[in-house]
């Protein structure tokens, strides 16, 4: 990935945007945005957001998420999120996300997921929460997670 205006921008709503929804930084706050950018980009805990399709399309994926899901940012930035998920569980999936439209956000997820190659895994303590921009306007949702399972 990167640092071109898009990705500086996406990261920088789901810094802010995490920010809002559970009152923490998950970035320190104190570096200029171009550096926390690069520090999301690059931190040891998974980070993915979707946006605002009719079939959300991975927007942002992390240094752990290309990692774990074994994508390359190419790749992961074009695949309908719900493809992170195996068939069975989307439709639990699909009513976490449902739900933060009233709710902004989720803690201590857990689901299966897999990856490109076939791998199951489990994501454990997931935060998911909705993307805001400056106005409050919905862009779509993040996750993330440090801890995973495989199965």
């Amino acid at each position: 990935m990167t640092i071109d205006p898009q990705n500086l921008r996406q990261a920088s709503l789901i810094i802010a945007s995490y920010k809002h929804w559970i009152g923490i930084d998950l970035i320190d706050p104190t570096l200029a945005t171009a550096a926390q950018a690069k520090a999301l980009y690059e931190a040891s805990f998974v980070v993915v957001s979707h946006g605002i399709e009719n079939d959300p399309i991975f927007n942002y994926a992390n240094e752990s998420a290309q990692k774990l899901w074994e994508l390359s940012w190419e790749n992961f930035t074009q695949m309908p999120s719900k493809k992170s998920a195996e068939a069975s569980v989307r439709d639990d999936r699909a009513t976490l996300l449902n739900n933060l439209k009233t709710t902004g956000y989720s803690n201590a997820y857990r689901g299966t997921r897999i990856s490109s190659t076939g791998r199951r895994f489990d994501i454990v303590n997931a935060c998911v929460w909705n993307i805001i921009d400056e106005n409050g306007a919905y862009q779509g949702q993040a996750a993330m997670f440090a801890q995973w399972e495989y199965l």
